[in-house]
This record gives structure tokens, C-alpha cells and sequence, in this order.
């Protein structure tokens, strides 16, 4: 690493924790409002907004530019309580009255004899807290993050949420020039075998993915998880964040899905993966405005 480089990002680090300190100056709640009402104002001027707007008119044709707006405003408003959220995740995380966990018979149920498990989840609500009825179970879960290029500030994001994720993160992504996904993919197939449970969240664009309908459209869509739930027999869940009256409090839900293993491997990891899309929009659609229509979603 070059010194200018390592100068950039230490300065980059700094800057990140001069924020993150500045928001912890203020309560949970003032400062998720605040935020929310700041990125309700400034990111729709980005060009990202343009985005959002034509992936909701490409999901929701039969609603009105002015409905479609309405969602977009709400959406980044949605972001900016998720950005204060992971700035004080500690805290919130010592508020448990503030999650609801509506499916904890399932846990209770299925803890001593699940076995490993592929949780797999969507930007909604806060989707940092999907995973947090297996952290609170105590079937120590792990997850795969998308690498930081900048090391201090990877390291330190890390560092903030070992206490949802006690199992680790396998990060996937560019580091030093080499593909850390490759090293990352034995990883996860030794952590499975062994036991354990790992959440991905699958609901972005995936370039080199397989197509599945989303909205009525083929979706480019990562086939991974599906993938090893049928090639190592993990059971397979599904989890949502649901974000209650715009406030900092949640509940959050697991339902299971069935893994299909018959004689032909690839069309079983289509029928999974078809399946995954099918709930996640089905939970879209109940609250679109808590979904992160900002990222690039189709071809």
C-alpha cells in the first residue's frame, strides 16, 4: 500500500468516526429523526433518486408518478433512521423492548435440532437486525458482507456488529488485488459442515446471477445460497425487518423454505432461488417504502 493511499484512508476512517461520534452525541431517537428528515431532503437531489424512481415505475406501473414519488421520499427517509440505527447499534441492541420477535416459536422449536442453516434476507426495514432472533437464540450466527475497500474502516464496521453476528463475517469483494470471494467460498462450506448458520442478504443485482421473475421482470439474482443449501442439506430460512410507524422499533420474522433436492441440481437452485424472489417481493409489496429502491435491481 502506497503512503498516499494509507494517508487517504486513515483520513477517511477519521472522518467516518468523527460522524459516528457526533451522531452519539445525541439520544436514539432524536437522532434517528433527525436523520431521517435530513435524507428526506438532500438525497433526493442525487442521481440515485433517478433510479429509484424508475425501478418503482418499472414494479408499480399502475400507480401514479406523484404515488411513486411519495414512496421515494419515504424510502430515503427509511435509510436515513438505518444510517443513525448503525451508529448507535450498540444501544439499540440493549433495548431488546424495542424488537419484536414475532416468529420465536420456530427458534424454540427447531434450536437443538436445526442443524446448518442458510438465512437469507433483504434490505427492508433495518436489515441489520434480520439475523438478531438467531443471535438472541444463541445459535451464534455468522453472515457475508461486502468487503470496505478502506481496511481501518472494514475492520472497525466489523467491530460494530459482533454482537449480531457472534459466528463471524466472511467478507466478499476485492482485497490486494485478489478475489477474497474464492478464499471466502471454502470458508463458508467448512463454517457449514460444521454446524453453522449464515445470512446473506440476496435481494441486489447480480451480474453473473441466474434470472428470476421480480415484479414481473427477470431479475439477474445470486444463486449461492441456494446453491449450498442443497449441496451441504442446510435448512434454508427466510427473515425480514419490519420497521413499525417510522420509529426506532421493529419486528422482525423467520419462515422456512423448503429445499427441493431432486436429479437435477441446476433446476433446483432455480426453483429455490425463483422462490426467494417470489416472498421478498411479496414483503416489498406490503411496505415498498421500507425497501431500498436505490440500487440497481434489473438488466
Amino acid at each position: 500500500m502506497s503512503p498516499l493511499l494509507l494517508l487517504r484512508y486513515r483520513l477517511e476512517y477519521f472522518a467516518l468516526r468523527a460522524i459516528i461520534e457526533f451522531v452519539r452525541l445525541f439520544p436514539l431517537d432524536m437522532a434517528v429523526a433527525i436523520s431521517a428528515r435530513t435524507w428526506r431532503v438532500l438525497a433526493p437531489r442525487g442521481r440515485r433518486h433517478r433510479r429509484a424512481l424508475d425501478n418503482l415505475a418499472r414494479a408499480y406501473p399502475e400507480k401514479t408518478p406523484e404515488e411513486r414519488e411519495q414512496i421515494a421520499l419515504d424510502m430515503w427517509a427509511n435509510l436515513g433512521r438505518v444510517m443513525a440505527e448503525t451508529m448507535q447499534l450498540d444501544r439499540l441492541l440493549k433495548q431488546p423492548e424495542r424488537i419484536e420477535n414475532r416468529t420465536e416459536y420456530v427458534l424454540k422449536r427447531y434450536k437443538s435440532k436445526m442443524g446448518p442453516a442458510i438465512c437469507v434476507s433483504l434490505h427492508t426495514g433495518n436489515w441489520e437486525l434480520s439475523m438478531w432472533p438467531m443471535a438472541r437464540a444463541g445459535t451464534k450466527p455468522a453472515a457475508v458482507y461486502r468487503l470496505v475497500k478502506n481496511p481501518f474502516v472494514d475492520l472497525y464496521l466489523r467491530s460494530m456488529r459482533t454482537e449480531l453476528y457472534p459466528g463471524g463475517l466472511f467478507a466478499k469483494g476485492k482485497m490486494k488485488g485478489n478475489l477474497a470471494g474464492h478464499d471466502t467460498a471454502r470458508m463458508i462450506g467448512s463454517y457449514l459442515r460444521q454446524g453453522g448458520r449464515l445470512g446473506f442478504l440476496c435481494d441486489l443485482y447480480e451480474k453473473k446471477g441466474i434470472d428470476v421473475p421480480f415484479f414481473g421482470h427477470p431479475a439477474p439474482s445470486t444463486p449461492f445460497p441456494a446453491m449450498l443449501a442443497r449441496r451441504l442439506g442446510a435448512r434454508m430460512w427466510m427473515g425480514r425487518c419490519v420497521r413499525k410507524d417510522n420509529k426506532c422499533q421493529f419486528a422482525v420474522e423467520i419462515k422456512e423454505l423448503k429445499v427441493p433436492r431432486t436429479d437435477d441440481p441446476q433446476e433446483d437452485v432455480r426453483v429455490i432461488t425463483a422462490a426467494m424472489h417470489k416472498q421478498f417481493e411479496e414483503w416489498i409489496r406490503e411496505y415498498p417504502e421500507q425497501w431500498m429502491w436505490s440500487n440497481r435491481r434489473w438488466s
